[in-house]
């Protein structure tokens, strides 16, 4: 298939970016690795020894920081649809976090502790119309929210990306009703055009 005049220019800036190259250099599955290392820069969201959920992980480069952030005697659980090169250390569930036969299986890993960090980076499969895939990566966050209200301690903490657009301010505003602050970040390593931001919520309330 020929490409387009669109993947064609996508090509050439995702061959060119620097976040690319440095993740290469690093050793990051991709360079979404800096986003997150960005946010916890700013927000110091991973402790040492904490246990954390990775939703939509594959390939795998936010559950690589995550592994080193919170170092030997923590606990890091990766689930995806997808395949995923495994990672020491790492638990990897290749399941969907919506069915009960994962969350089976995350239980047994979990062996009565709750979550203290759910992390989500997870994106639909782009259309390129706008307004539907606004609409299905909500869907997403929206799985990914439910899913951390149910599982994280008390207190535990939840970043998830969406995609600005008609149903974003009901989205935050669930959050800010499921977490003592809410913020919203874009980091350096999300490229300027796109219209994604994370959302951070610190402090689950009851």
């Amino acid at each position: 298939m020929t490409r387009t005049k669109t993947s064609n220019q996508w090509m050439k800036e995702h061959v060119n970016d620097c976040f690319v190259k440095k993740a290469k250099k690093d050793g990051y599955r991709s360079r979404a690795a800096y986003k997150l290392l960005e946010i916890d820069a700013q927000d110091h969201i991973f402790k040492k020894g904490m246990v954390v959920i990775d939703l939509g992980a594959a390939p795998g480069s936010w559950t690589q920081v995550a592994l080193h952030k919170v170092g030997t005697l923590g606990k890091v659980i990766a689930l995806d649809i997808l395949e995923m090169r495994s990672l020491p250390g790492v638990t990897f569930i290749r399941d969907d976090f919506r069915e009960e036969s994962a969350i089976i299986e995350l239980d047994r890993e979990l062996s009565g502790r709750s979550p203290d960090l759910v992390i989500s980076d997870m994106a639909p499969n782009v259309s390129g119309i706008a307004v539907s895939d606004q609409a299905r990566s909500m869907y997403l966050a929206e799985l990914a929210y439910t899913f951390a209200m149910d599982k994280l301690n008390r207190g535990g903490n939840f970043l998830v990306k969406v995609f600005q657009g008609r149903e974003f301010d009901q989205f935050l505003c669930a959050m800010r009703y499921g977490f003592v602050k809410v913020q919203v970040r874009k980091p350096k390593a999300s490229r300027g055009r796109s219209n994604e931001v994370y959302l951070l919520g610190l402090g689950k309330k009851n």
